[in-house]
């Protein structure tokens, strides 16, 4: 599976960014999708993630309460919407998909594809 990710730019802190992220075929409704990021000189950390039908999901404490992962498999798309941004949000922004059912467990290395990044800036 393909993955291309949409939605990054420059946002004030405060406001809200929302991206999407598109699959190439509709295996990717097998998957549990995730969304991380990677800020210069630090590892790339989980943000969120949500089961194959959208019915669960979980989210790293960073973010908890700002931002909403969702998916929608008619379109093979995966959403992370964004709100309260901060300075410290500023990333490239990844999508990745997992086969893994226990979506609380997911991480870095628990992905088996993964799509390119977008870049969110937010300014203070």
């Amino acid at each position: 599976v393909q993955l291309q990710a949409f939605g990054g730019g420059l946002v004030q802190a405060g406001g809200s960014l929302g991206l999407s992220c598109a699959a190439s075929d509709r295996t990717f409704n097998n998957y549990a999708m995730g969304w991380f990021r990677q800020a210069p000189g630090k590892e790339r950390e989980f943000l969120a993630a949500i089961n194959w039908n959208g019915r669960s999901t979980f989210y790293a404490d960073s973010v908890k309460g700002r931002f909403t992962i969702s998916r929608d498999n008619a379109k093979n798309t995966v959403y992370l919407q964004m709100n309260s941004l901060k300075p410290e949000d500023t990333a490239v922004y990844y999508c990745a998909g997992s086969r893994i059912t226990y979506i609380a467990s997911m991480s870095r290395n628990a992905m088996d594809f993964w799509g390119k990044g977008t870049l969110v800036t937010v300014s203070s």
